[in-house]
């Protein structure tokens, strides 16, 4: 594969895709969801490939759970993008309106970023919403899977590329990337590409950055955290923790550190324990967790671990400040969250934790693009510039500004024979 000629490609596209209007793109859409229900049985065997593949590679049982692509996920990702076009069309709206002066009037207006590379990992339903994301907002985009995904990521794209392609959409808008030496090759296009979102470690993160000039929205770790409060309402606090840890363990917002208000810990840990015995989570807990209940020593690193398993550390606390200290100090800056009916503690630590989302008296698990009516996400993004938390259609989007004049110039405002008026103006740019 010559990728440098696919980024060319990908450019010419994406200038295409920034003109199509928000009926030409869900056109589209409609077509790749038609087109993934009909072939369900082409897509079914193609994951079964991999999945017996990864098998018999011994891959973690977490990463099999990702893996699998069964006709329940199908549903879901066609689900996906019907609600995907139901939202407004992203392209093209109005963020600012200004006029200046008589006749000279400033529009910002949203537009696609271009071409964006992104690298996930081994989940296929992850590839339909990166890449339907995309084309409803206008960018060209190249992906590059997990290999374990091999055989279901190829047909995954075959199926979108035909059906969009067919629809009237430019050809080399998605291109799929197989190796590590493509992605290494994408990686030096900082002339072509400019974004790209990795999807995984912290480590491996770092290697993209360090390794390119193009920008990169980071999706780290995901080490989410529920602190019980003395204030909490046990029976909530304990809904939310096994939905938190146990509802989906091998994704990004499951909950992998629990903090206890030392207060409640002897009422709360012992229920706790009874509920996750019976869905086998193993728990390590700090020296005053083993006091009350009989679990594994905790250690340093387990404050950092993001298990994707069903295992979860638990650690008591003073105070809420203790919590939002520990928060600060080894999460990932994900999702974190805080049951208590104290409503100035609630408010102080949605304040002071420094993380992407944060809830109260929620289930960390809410920390979806979906959930959050995106209609999907391309990841969650823990960086703090251009996006942060689940990266929708607006995290796809830049802005340009728009001026609009009758024959202005600068001079005339530099030797006063005309002021700025910098008045607030109530129009669209689709208006004019």
């Amino acid at each position: 594969m010559d990728i440098k000629q696919v980024c060319v490609k990908a450019g010419e596209a994406s200038i295409r895709m920034a003109e199509l209007d928000g009926a030409a793109k869900n056109t589209a859409l409609s077509a790749i969801a038609d087109a993934l229900l009909e072939n369900k049985n082409k897509l079914v065997a193609a994951n079964n490939e991999d999945m017996k593949r990864s098998r018999e590679e011994k891959l973690a049982e977490p990463l099999l759970k990702r893996l699998k692509f069964d006709e329940k996920k199908i549903e879901d990702v066609v689900e996906g993008i019907r609600s995907l076009m139901s939202l407004e069309e992203p392209v093209g709206r109005t963020l600012l309106s200004t006029m200046l002066d008589d006749g000279l009037e400033l529009y910002k207006v949203t537009c696609p970023i271009g071409v964006i590379g992104i690298i996930f990992e081994s989940r296929p339903d992850a590839l339909v919403q990166i890449s339907t994301l995309c084309l409803k907002s206008g960018n060209s985009v190249l992906l590059k899977g997990g290999r374990e995904a091999r055989e279901t990521n190829r047909a995954l794209t075959e199926i979108i590329e035909g059906a969009s392609i067919a629809a009237g959409l430019p050809e080399g808008w998605i291109t799929l990337l197989e190796s590590r030496d493509d992605v290494n090759e994408m990686l030096k296009m900082d002339e072509y590409i400019d974004l790209v979102i990795p999807r995984g470690s912290n480590e491996f993160v770092r290697y993209i950055m360090e390794n390119s000039k193009i920008p990169v929205m980071g999706h780290a770790d995901g080490i989410c955290h529920v602190y019980v409060d003395k204030d909490a309402d046990l029976t909530m606090a304990e809904k939310i923790t096994v939905d938190s840890k146990t509802q989906y363990v091998a994704v990004c917002n499951a909950t992998e550190t629990l903090l206890v208000h030392e207060a409640v810990a002897g009422k709360f840990l012992p229920a706790l324990k009874e509920e996750f015995d019976r869905r086998q989570v193993e728990i390590h807990g700090d020296e005053g967790t083993r006091k009350i209940i009989a679990v594994k020593a905790a250690h340093e690193t387990d404050w950092s671990t993001e298990y994707l398993d069903y295992t979860i550390s638990i650690k008591l606390v003073r105070d809420a400040d203790e919590a939002i200290e520990h928060i600060n100090t080894y999460g990932s800056g994900h999702t974190d969250s805080i049951v208590t009916s104290n409503k100035l503690t609630a408010v102080r630590f949605m304040n002071l934790v420094d993380s992407g989302n944060v809830f109260w008296n929620a289930s960390t698990r809410f920390s979806d693009g979906f959930k959050y009516g995106f209609g999907a996400e391309v990841g969650i993004s823990t960086s703090k510039l251009h996006a942060r938390g689940p990266v929708g259609l607006d995290g796809l989007l830049s802005y340009k500004y728009m001026l609009i004049g009758n024959g202005h110039i600068v001079d005339d405002y530099a030797n006063n024979r005309k002021s700025f008026k910098h008045l607030g103006l109530k129009k669209q740019i689709g208006d004019l």
